[in-house]
């Protein structure tokens, strides 16, 4: 499978569209004139993501005619552009998820929500995901939250993971099932960040961060939220 290069991120970076993992290694892969094709799955992965980092639109056209291979043979790879849309979201998501696991301090429910938190807030701010989600609105939305597809399933399994650590640890005590739990999480992160535009709750990581600490056991969710802005700052 392919794996981002490892490059040293920092919150500009991320900030910005084309964040700092857009290096030469995850530059569009030419094929040269005259030989045969040997392109391979993580080649179009490479393409998909450098389109994606800078601004561009996925196009498997653009892609099969840039590697010398089929779009017959990318659908066969992938099943649909969507599903590559969603590899690549969940590419780029991992990191993220990482250095705020990393970074976060604390041990069991404040741990637990400074990773939330923090991984919300990267999201949040990551400009090539807004790009996509303002260009793309719909199939985004779609991408993102199909629970049949790639990228809900891989945060609900990065979220549950990081909560049965904890409780493994014996710092911190669930009042419902991991799995459950870590679904509700990236749930409701979901509504925040993508899809609750009627109540102008959309991008409000701040109010997330005070429903999150309610549902992680916090007997004053607004003070543990605070408390965690004021630790940021």
């Amino acid at each position: 499978m392919y794996q981002l290069p490892k490059t040293t991120e920092t919150a500009t970076t991320r900030s910005t569209l084309v964040p700092a993992m857009a290096t030469p290694e995850t530059s569009s892969v030419r094929r040269k004139p005259g030989r045969p094709s040997s392109s391979s799955r993580d080649d179009v992965v490479k393409a998909a993501l450098d389109a994606y980092l800078h601004g561009r639109r996925i196009d498997l056209r653009a892609i099969a005619t840039e590697l010398g291979i089929s779009r017959t043979t990318i659908y066969r790879w992938f099943g649909s552009r969507e599903r590559l849309i969603g590899e690549i979201l969940v590419l780029t998501a991992k990191p993220l998820h990482d250095q705020a696991r990393d970074e976060a301090g604390g041990e069991g429910a404040e741990r637990l929500l400074a990773t939330f938190d923090r991984f919300n807030r990267a999201i949040n701010g990551a400009g090539a995901l807004r790009h996509f989600v303002a260009q793309e609105r719909d199939a985004a939305v779609r991408i993102i939250t199909d629970g049949r597809g790639v990228v809900q399933p891989s945060l609900v399994a990065w979220i549950t993971e990081d909560i049965v650590d904890e409780t493994e640890r014996g710092a911190f005590e669930p009042q419902i099932d991991p799995p459950t739990l870590g679904y509700a999480i990236v749930r409701l992160a979901e509504a925040f960040l993508f899809i609750d535009t009627t109540a102008r709750m959309e991008g409000d990581v701040d109010s997330l961060c005070v429903v999150e600490a309610a549902l992680l056991g916090f007997q004053d969710p607004h003070a543990a939220s605070a408390q965690l802005a004021n630790r940021a700052s």
